[in-house]
């Protein structure tokens, strides 16, 4: 594993996964190391893929302004100097995404992460200073789904790999915070093989009972995967099933109850969904 992965469990992360619900995604910049609207500009020429299209929620006569201005002035200064975030649509593949915070608006809130990938500790927002990214409203339909979320995340990579001051990103549907290399690692990974970054955009925590449950897996299927104690006494071992298991669900798109699956080991396990809780049981 990469350094730094672990978690930091909050009292209440039950309370953290609920507030969670939002499609985002938090791009977090080194403190004064924002980009401004030129700077997105020229992440864009340079990387192909991706178009500055318009400021939505914003001035218009602005953004036109804007539009002319050489790439060292301030861009959107009517809306900074209300004290609102200087917000950009971002198109890639015929779909769109808002990322919002630039400078020299206001910066984004961030949820408190409860898991580390790839970090040597948990972000504060005293360090920090966030852009979140999420999709546009004409797709907000489908926020939820593969594609857009894929769109969503190679957005994202794209970004880590142009601006050296994005150093994580936040995931809250797992409460995950990521570094960027891991980031770009796992989500290329996902985009060319298919591979789906179970250790990020899913999360692994131990129970009360000695389970090992998921944290974010009911953003895709709504519901937990939790291997049973019998399973979970390894955490090492368990974790690597789970991130197997959570992958197989992804690419199946769900799972039928008493389904069978073959462990690394050879064991057959049974897929079971609880029908007390939002959660797929697995076991012996």
């Amino acid at each position: 594993m990469p350094r730094g992965h672990g978690v930091d469990q909050p009292q209440d992360i039950d309370g953290a996964v609920a507030n969670a619900r939002k499609v985002s995604l938090f791009c977090l910049f080194a403190k004064g190391e924002r980009p401004d609207f030129p700077a997105l500009r020229r992440f864009a020429k340079r990387q192909g893929t991706v178009a500055v299209v318009h400021m939505p929620g914003g001035d218009a006569p602005a953004f036109e302004l804007a539009e002319g201005l050489g790439e060292e002035d301030n861009v959107a200064t009517t809306v900074a100097e209300r004290g609102s975030p200087v917000t950009v649509q971002l198109v890639r593949t015929g779909l769109s995404f808002d990322l919002a915070g630039l400078y020299p608006g206001s910066v984004m809130d961030f949820p408190q992460p409860a898991f580390r990938f790839d970090c040597d500790a948990l972000p504060r927002a005293d360090t920090f200073e966030a852009l979140e990214l999420s999709p546009g409203r004409h797709i907000a339909g489908g926020a939820r789904s593969i594609p857009v979320v894929k769109g969503l995340m190679a957005t994202a990579r794209d970004l880590a790999e142009h601006f050296p001051a994005l150093d994580m990103l936040v995931w809250p549907a797992s409460t995950s915070a990521i570094g960027r290399r891991y980031f770009e690692s796992v989500i290329s990974a996902w985009l060319e093989t298919g591979a789906f970054p179970g250790l990020g955009l899913t999360a692994f925590r131990t129970t009360s009972t000695g389970d090992l449950e998921s944290v974010g897996l009911d953003f895709w299927l709504q519901r937990e995967l939790r291997l049973v104690r019998d399973l979970a006494r390894d955490p090492v071992a368990a974790t690597r099933l789970g991130v197997r298991l959570v992958n197989q669900l992804i690419l199946a798109g769900g799972v039928q109850d008493g389904e069978r699956f073959a462990a690394p080991d050879g064991r057959m396990l049974t897929l079971r969904l609880s029908p007390q809780e939002p959660v797929i049981l697995a076991g012996g």
